[in-house]
């Protein structure tokens, strides 16, 4: 089941955002509570959104611990093209294949051009941890001429 619809305008937009931006802001919650967001790469496949991440950094560590997260895409056109997600994390084994069969394949096609000569494979050496985030909730904006379009899903 996904949760936009290519048949509304507004959540057909905020889903070619999600599949094309190659930066997504990553939200997770430090043991005394306070937030802790950073910018990583990602694949989506509506409703689950894929990272990969060495298993050393804080993001891992908060999510052994507290695996509901938020993300958000940088805003567009100043500030008047907003996409917000809540969902839950899961760490994957790094031995494992993911959910989506996909995933994977698809990462390492959006950023061939952004490993820096490397290839996946290898780049996979570095970053083991798969971060798999089913997306529970998502709301966004956008100043259009006939206005503001705000998609709430699913409410």
């Amino acid at each position: 089941m996904t949760l936009l619809s290519s048949r509304i305008p507004g959540q057909a937009h905020a889903d070619e955002r999600l599949r094309d931006e190659p930066v997504i802001w990553l939200a997770t919650t430090t043991p005394s509570g306070r937030p802790h967001a950073v910018p990583v790469w990602f694949w989506w496949s509506d409703p689950v959104l894929t990272v990969f991440t060495r298993p050393d950094t804080a993001k891992v560590t908060h999510l052994r611990a507290r695996p509901h997260v938020a993300l958000h895409l940088d805003t567009a056109s100043y500030g008047g093209d907003v996409v917000l997600l809540r969902g839950r994390a899961t760490l994957g084994d790094p031995h494992e294949s993911l959910p989506d069969d996909d995933a994977e394949p698809a990462f390492a096609a959006k950023y061939a051009a952004m490993l820096g000569g490397q290839s996946f494979a290898q780049w996979r050496e570095t970053f083991t941890v798969p971060v798999v985030v089913t997306v529970e909730s998502i709301v966004a904006w956008r100043a259009t001429p006939e206005g503001l379009d705000q998609q709430v899903v699913p409410g």
